[in-house]
């Protein structure tokens, strides 16, 4: 059964019940098909000579109009590309072209019509009306450059990836409602469910885990801007807010990334009493470090770990609320299926893509998640690292980089640590410390601690505090906390080079 069918439903059998709560208007089961199909009747209005938009964007905050937009979309089997708040004009552009967007939604007009002019876009027309109780523009403009979409796109997400060129991952309505029903039954969602959305709804995990999933089982999602959840740009927090609109909202649900989770944790445990209505908070974007997954668990926090790519519609595994195993990423949900290739990497079936933006589309069963890892006996799965981190000793030993890592991470006094060691006979880490001062001591403790749990090939013999934490700002860091290797490597290499040459003197 569609989400759509599902939402027609629960308009009959629960008319009263807020469906989408916003910070001026909220939108009740029976009223939300209205809502749809008045959105869809706007979308419509054409200036162009075909009869309909070929690819629709949404540039605009968190918001019950975002969702409705996305629905009726859903209900026009229009492809819908979300821009993210925090991309830049030639990501937005970029995007534009890639997907052959010729219609905007937006909340900011006359910014949106300045870039797309500045560009050599000819805007044909703009139209104004209330969606969802918010007053949207839509921009219709001739697109120089028209794609053709793999057939059946209903969504096309970009991230921000590593380069300035993300791919867009082309994906259908039934791939992401196949993973919404297996996450509603993997974190025994129900209707009394409240989830407050952090993360914008251009984040796929959010759209699908955020949106679908409460819509699924009649459950209420609240939509608000990313300034009254604490959030600017890509990496900007403001925690005190965070953590006012959590209390004010008193969620049964939450979805974090790595970072949103440390804050919270940090906040716990300095004193801050989260609501009790908190049953779940999902984790997932990046990888989460095991020592504050294991401070959260302390806490008390109800903190679970997923894992997931958006090639595969999001989610893949999860740690089901009650059934955690620490170390690992959880159980497949139902709907997957998983190989590995003869080097270990993970192959996933299941909810798969159709292609990419710009790019023929693709037939594919098994997709290649670029990640290395196992099962245990009982099914968990266990991440390693990254295939293409790999690094091969001048012994001609691999090492996964994230493998040390988390054995570093464990340490309460390290707080970031990326590892290096390619073509060189043994690691050196670039270590962020969680406190200040003559910690040197405490470092070298901490990783001799590290070295005993891994192999000989695999430990670090040396390393250096790093000038300044990883961080998106100084580009060491993606937004969603994975490390930029190449833009460290290139900030610490004339410091860690001299290491390998003071030991080759010696040797000599």
């Amino acid at each position: 059964m569609s989400i759509l069918t599902t939402i027609q439903q629960h308009a009959e059998t629960r008319p009263d019940h807020t469906a989408l709560r916003g910070s001026h208007f909220s939108i009740a089961y029976k009223a939300l098909p209205a809502e749809i199909n008045a959105a869809a009747a706007f979308i419509q209005q054409s200036g162009l000579p075909q009869e309909r938009p070929q690819a629709v964007a949404i540039a605009m905050e968190n918001d019950p109009a975002w969702a409705v937009l996305d629905l009726a979309c859903l209900q026009l089997q229009l492809p819908v590309v979300p821009l993210p708040g925090f991309f830049s004009p030639q990501q937005i552009m970029h995007a534009i072209q890639d997907a052959g967007i010729d219609t905007l939604f937006c909340q900011q007009p006359m910014v949106m019509e300045q870039l797309l002019l500045a560009q050599g876009y000819r805007i044909v027309r703009k139209h104004h009306q209330l969606v969802g109780g918010q007053l949207v523009s839509r921009l219709q403009f001739e697109n120089p450059e028209p794609r053709a979409l793999p057939a059946g796109t209903a969504k096309v997400t970009y991230t921000s990836g590593t380069t300035g060129q993300p791919k867009g991952v082309c994906l259908s309505a039934q791939a992401m409602e196949q993973v919404s029903r297996s996450l509603a039954n993997a974190t025994a969602a129900s209707a009394e469910d409240g989830h407050l959305s952090i993360l914008p709804l251009s984040t796929l995990l959010e759209n699908i885990a955020g949106l679908y999933l409460p819509l699924l089982v009649g459950a209420t999602t609240t939509l608000y801007s990313s300034s009254r959840v604490g959030l600017s740009g890509a990496s900007g927090l403001n925690v005190p807010q965070l953590l006012r609109t959590i209390q004010e909202t008193n969620p049964t649900t939450l979805l974090l990334i790595p970072e949103l989770l440390r804050a919270l944790v940090m906040a716990a445990e300095s004193g801050w009493v989260p609501p009790a209505s908190l049953r779940l908070i999902a984790v997932g974007g990046a990888r989460v470090a095991p020592r504050l997954l294991q401070r959260a668990a302390e806490l008390g926090l109800p903190v679970c770990e997923g894992y997931g790519l958006s090639e595969c519609a999001s989610v893949v595994a999860f740690n089901a609320p009650g059934q955690q195993r620490p170390g690992s990423v959880g159980k497949l949900l139902p709907h997957m299926q998983l190989a590995f290739a003869s080097d270990g990497e993970l192959l996933v079936a299941g909810s798969t893509l159709l292609g990419y933006a710009a790019q023929p589309a693709m037939h594919v069963t098994y997709w290649p998640t670029g990640d290395i890892g196992y099962l245990d006996k009982d099914g968990y799965l266990h991440i390693t690292g990254r295939k293409k981190n790999i690094y091969i000793t001048s012994y001609g030993r691999n090492v996964s980089p994230e493998w040390v890592e988390s054995e570093l991470a464990l340490s309460p006094v390290i707080a970031q640590v990326a590892v290096f060691g390619e073509a060189r006979p043994w690691s050196v880490a670039v270590i962020v410390p969680r406190v200040s001062g003559d910690i040197t001591a405490q470092i070298e403790a901490a990783v001799q601690q590290a070295n005993q749990t891994l192999p000989d090939y695999a430990r670090v013999q040396q390393w250096i505090l790093a000038e300044h934490p990883f961080s998106p700002q100084n580009q060491q860091l993606t937004p969603n906390g994975r490390l930029r290797r190449d833009a460290i490597w290139q900030q610490y290499a004339a410091r860690i080079n001299p290491l390998y040459e003071r030991e080759h003197h010696e040797v000599l």
